[in-house]
């Protein structure tokens, strides 16, 4: 396994080469009229989930899923409803049975939030970790060695 590329910078969007477009909803605001800290927690979780599951197809891998283990955000700018955020989403790490992810999330080109998540794989049957996919791990791995360079 490569070992894992310095750390990247994800207040940098030239970082990222997935994006998930994610539209604000009315409702994500709070009584400031701010975004809500909920609301960036599931903008970076369709940006994970969109990431991901490019490569987890049912088809392909029967019985097996992924959950969330570990979310932190970092909360660097407001942001304020209507708008569509750009949230871009790159492998930091691939371990036996988990993922780790970086995402940012960004608005008129500015950073509004970065986050790093762990996915841990699990088999549907037993609920419990299972080893990461071969072919999943080959080509986030790929995609990690290119992060790195």
């Amino acid at each position: 396994m490569p070992a894992s590329p310095p750390d990247i910078d994800t207040s940098h969007a030239e970082t990222f080469r997935h994006w998930t477009p994610v539209t604000l909803r009315f409702s994500d605001q709070d009584s400031m009229g701010h975004i809500n800290n909920v609301a960036f927690s599931a903008l970076v979780e369709a940006g994970r989930n969109a990431y991901v599951t490019q490569y987890l197809k049912p088809e392909s891998h029967p019985g097996i899923d992924f959950v969330l283990a570990r979310v932190t955000i970092d909360f660097r700018a407001e942001m304020h409803y209507p708008g569509t955020v750009q949230v871009g989403t790159c492998i930091k790490r691939v371990g036996g049975s988990s993922i780790t992810i970086r995402s940012g999330v960004f608005l008129d080109d500015a950073v509004r939030a970065t986050a790093e998540s762990t996915n841990v794989f699990i088999d549907l049957a037993t609920r419990k970790p299972c080893p990461v996919p071969t072919d999943i791990r080959e080509e986030l791995e790929n995609q990690l060695t290119a992060a790195g360079r």
